[in-house]
């Protein structure tokens, strides 16, 4: 590439996503010229939009607790209902679980089991999970908007 070429390093010219280059005067159709809809919920990335339904709610969410016994699904309105949703830890839940447990413990959290000379925060929440012992309730949100609560004591790991 020599320095006297017509689009040098940082003018407002590149590539498009297909292959080919784009100008500032050439429009472009999101909808019809097979570049990515500006409505399907995907970014430039390609990674899926976090609020794609419109919900504005997470399907699950991790929240602390001190150990004090275990907790039930509860409705909108708080009361007690009968559990729906499976007994087993999905995997999605066993990797947020033991990402959020091994910053806690990096960040000088009390470890609730026999450390045995291990050091890395992952391994030590991987065997906290073992040992059923992470002091995290797991809230699983149902389309109906009401929630269950789940104790990881509650939970089957393997």
């Amino acid at each position: 590439m020599s320095d006297n070429e017509e689009n040098p390093i940082g003018d407002n010219s590149g590539f498009d996503n297909h292959g080919g280059t784009y100008d500032d005067e050439e429009m472009l159709d999101p909808s019809g010229g097979g570049g990515a809809d500006a409505t399907s919920g995907l970014d430039v990335t390609g990674e899926a939009d976090a609020d794609q339904y419109g919900d504005n709610e997470p399907d699950m969410e991790i929240i602390q607790t001190d150990g004090s016994g275990t907790h039930r699904g509860f409705s909108k309105r708080g009361a007690p209902q009968e559990r729906i949703t499976t007994h087993y830890l999905t995997k999605y839940e066993r990797a947020r679980v033991l990402g959020t447990r091994a910053l806690q413990i990096s960040m000088n959290a009390p470890v609730m089991v026999d450390l045995e000379g291990e050091t890395d925060p992952l391994k030590i929440a991987q065997k906290e999970l073992r040992e059923r012992k992470i002091p995290i309730i797991i809230r699983r949100y149902l389309p109906d908007g009401s929630f269950e609560d789940w104790g990881i004591d509650e939970l089957i790991v393997d």
